[in-house]
């Protein structure tokens, strides 16, 4: 396995609004194509990654921490010369996003959590553990941990779809060891008060990351948190439904200039 100097990256746009997209635990950044034709191309400008682990950085080696995710977020952003940008993360990611705060405050404009999973980490029951452990060499597992966070709601080939995908583009160690992290870490102290304009976006047919669980973390611990539950979606936003998804999140980055922060 290799170091990874940077995280791979697609750049789409070239808005004066910088933005950081990261992934979650099940995909690479093409988690992220179903969006990608319809944003905001002018007002914003967006950095979508590949963790280590995952795409074009499947053989990269690292710790798969939280905590790396978002060392290598920062640096990404160094390199793009980005000195204040805001933060998209889906589930891990979004923890991810949250990390990356607690590290550069200062550097965050605005963080949206696409069903994050919360600061303070994702205690799982015996049962639910040993599922999510497995997944990273049972096929099967995956495909059950994707029905079961879209409400047994989609259909067979898009559960096949999403499972392969999964497979393809992720490294099953790192996929195991980032678990670990994700789940297993809480560090919500170090974003606690908060006043970063915070935005969760969450699908009512999830039921692990639901709108009760955002309002138990996130809304306590961000001062100017908002939360939004999208009623046909699952765990997957992007996939599920993405004009709503993009809506949501660009009206919100757009309110940043309406605060009167800094367009840079």
């Amino acid at each position: 396995m290799t170091s990874l100097p940077l995280l791979p990256h697609g750049l789409h746009g070239d808005g004066p609004h910088k933005v950081i997209a990261v992934h979650g635990w099940f995909a690479d950044r093409s988690t992220y194509d179903p969006v990608l034709p319809d944003l905001d191309l002018g007002s914003f400008q967006y950095a979508v990654v590949d963790l280590r682990g995952y795409g074009e950085a499947r053989d990269a080696s690292g710790t798969y921490t939280t905590a790396e995710g978002a060392a290598d977020v920062i640096a990404l952003a160094d390199r793009l010369g980005w000195d204040r940008f805001s933060l998209i993360g889906h589930s891990m990611g979004g923890c991810i996003a949250q990390r990356t705060l607690a590290i550069a405050p200062h550097r965050v404009r605005r963080i949206v959590g696409v069903s994050p999973v919360p600061a303070s980490g994702l205690p799982l029951p015996p049962e639910q553990w040993e599922l999510f452990s497995a997944a990273a060499h049972t096929p099967e597992n995956r495909r059950i941990i994707l029905d079961i966070t879209t409400g047994g709601r989609r259909p067979a080939g898009w559960l096949d779809r999403m499972v392969r995908r999964s497979l393809e583009r992720s490294d099953a160690k790192a996929f195991r060891a980032w678990l670990d992290s994700w789940a297993g870490e809480d560090f919500h102290d170090r974003i606690d008060g908060s006043p970063v304009p915070a935005l969760a976006v969450v699908g009512a047919l999830d039921p692990a990351l639901s709108a009760e669980l955002q309002s138990a973390t996130w809304m306590r611990w961000f001062t100017r948190a908002e939360l939004v539950e999208l009623p046909s979606c699952g765990h997957y936003a992007m996939d599920e439904a993405p004009l709503d998804l993009i809506r949501v999140v660009e009206d919100f980055l757009r309110a940043d200039t309406e605060d009167g922060e800094a367009k840079a």
